[in-house]
């Protein structure tokens, strides 16, 4: 499954929305970062059959504010979250966002 961008605060929405029907993953993507870099490649190559998203912090600064506002979870980044019903079930950051762990978010939380 592709991962799909997220640029804009109602596609957040969206995404959060869409946690209430099946459990999603959101991966905040620093541009910059070497540490943010190796997380995504790690994220993107996980074969899942739930959604991926992801957002650059860089490109939609609000989105991640928002983010952090409404799952009450202090920014970092990289920062997986896997959603479900509106809320983060799980999380990780940095180093810990790697397929084996992915994996065994998946096969704890859905």
């Amino acid at each position: 499954m592709d991962v799909k961008e997220i640029r804009v605060v109602n596609e957040w929405r969206d995404v959060l929305e869409q946690s209430r029907e099946q459990p999603v993953f959101v991966l905040k993507h620093s541009a910059t970062c070497p540490i943010s870099a190796s997380a995504y490649r790690e994220f993107k190559a996980f074969e899942t059959d739930l959604e991926k998203n992801y957002l650059i912090v860089q490109d939609s600064r609000s989105v991640s504010n928002e983010i952090e506002d409404d799952l009450g979870i202090q920014h970092q980044s990289p920062q997986l979250f896997l959603l479900k019903d509106g809320k983060a079930i799980w999380q990780a950051t940095h180093y810990e966002i790697n397929k084996g762990k992915i994996k065994n978010a998946v096969e704890d939380f859905c």
